[in-house]
Parts: structure tokens; sequence; C-alpha cells
């Protein structure tokens, strides 16, 4: 595994490690069916669209119109139906199971409505996770970790349990976790979904600081407008079709 220019080299200034004009996420006439008895049901209908490295994209709709789905297909943990998805080049519906679960490790951050840490592990053992799979030695995860939590402001509940932390805390952890392989793409599932205004205003700050000074490609999904006003730009879906959106 390289180190990551990111996590090792962090400063205030934007990094942006990926070729400019070049898209992260390119996806031409995307479709989904879900199989339900003898039923087919479309969830997604000849999706096309770029997502540009560095860009920070909210994905909005009414429930059932395919955004969860979406994001899962782009994350690499479903499988279209028919159409084209390349992400950084890589055409990761033509992965195997194997090499999928592999290529996720090294290029998709996941960060989830409720958090999904685990409750026995610490918050250092949480974001330590990801780095259990890479030959990095032990002192190298734990500047890693160390890093990775300072720079979401909790490298002072390093060893504190999930019991332990506020909802917002937890979210942090998650963030920390998902950035800690310096993944081309961050993708998160309704992340201000279970937080009171407060922490989701903190969430939303630190979103839009990955994005704009680690050059953080993210994936948001989100049913609040406050929450994707914090976006470049907002792809809504109806009905399992997109619209763009900008603002």
């Amino acid at each position: 595994m390289q180190r990551s220019p990111d996590l090792d080299n962090h400063s205030e200034s934007p990094v942006h490690t990926e070729p400019p004009g070049e898209p992260v996420v390119h996806i031409r006439q995307l479709s989904k069916c879900y199989h339900r008895g003898g039923q087919i049901i479309p969830v997604l209908t000849n999706i096309s669209f770029d997502i540009m490295h560095g860009e920070f994209i909210a994905l909005m709709g009414p429930s059932g119109s395919g955004k969860s789905t979406l994001l899962n297909l782009i994350a690499g943990i479903d499988k279209p139906d028919s159409g084209l998805l390349k992400i950084n080049g890589t055409d990761i519906a033509a992965l195997s199971e194997s090499e999928l679960a592999d290529w996720r490790a090294a290029n998709v951050g996941f960060i989830f409505q409720f958090y999904n840490l685990m409750p026995v592990l610490t918050a250092f053992e949480n974001v330590e996770l990801p780095l259990l799979l890479t030959p990095l030695a032990r002192d190298q995860r734990r500047r890693r970790v160390e890093l990775a939590l300072s720079m979401v402001g909790l490298r002072d509940r390093m060893e504190h349990y999930p019991s332990e932390l506020s909802g917002g805390q937890q979210q942090r952890v998650a963030i920390a976790r998902a950035i800690i392989t310096d993944p081309a793409l961050l993708v998160a599932d309704e992340p201000t979904g279970d937080l009171d205004r407060s922490s989701a205003n903190d969430i939303l700050a630190m979103l839009e600081r990955l994005n704009r000074e680690l050059g953080k490609t993210i994936i948001m999904v989100t049913h609040d407008p406050h929450a994707a006003q914090s976006a470049h730009s907002i792809r809504h879906l109806e009905k399992g079709e997109l619209e763009l959106k900008k603002h």
C-alpha cells in the first residue's frame, strides 16, 4: 500500500493528487432493477453523469427514488444490470467479488447514518480497523490513526468507546475511519440524519473541510435541503431518473 500523501503530509493548503479534467466517477446509461417474486421493479433507468475530482455532490429525492441504490453502485456494494460505471478509470462492474472487495478497501471511504462503529472497540481501534489489512507496521498505523482523529478533533477521545461518545463524536470517528486509507472517494449516506442541528452542522463543516483542504471527492445522500447546500451541486432523483440542479 502506498503511503497517503493527504494523511502523511496534511497541511492547511488544498491537496489535489488526482489529475484535473478526468472524472473520478463516469456513468453512462446505468440501470438497475430488483426482483420481487415474479415482479421486476426498476429502480434506476439510464442514468448518465460524471463527477470530477474534488467535487462535492448531494443526491436528493423522495424515498424509493433510487438514491441509496445509486450510491451503493458507485461504492461497489452492488452491481448494475446494464450500463457503464467507471471509478478512476476502473470498470468496477467487471470485477469479481474478491477483486471488488479489494477495490473498495483501497478506493472508497464509507460514512453511514448510524455510524456503524464496533461497540467493543475504542475510537482508536475503530479507526485502525481498515489498516489491519495493509502491510503498515504498528507504529505506522498508530501515527496514521492519531493524525486522522486529530483532523476530526478527537485525539483526546482515542481510548473512549462509542457508548462514551455523543452522536456527533461517533460520526467524527466514522469520518476518521473513512479517510484513514486516503480513498479517492468518500460516500456518505444520510451522515447527519441521526444528529441534532448543531452536531449536523459540525459534520457538514468537516465534510466541507475535507473537500476544500484535502480535495476529497464526496457523494452525499441526504433528505435535508440544509445539508445539501454544503455541496457544490445537487443531483435530484425522481422515480429512478436523474436531474441536475446547480447552486
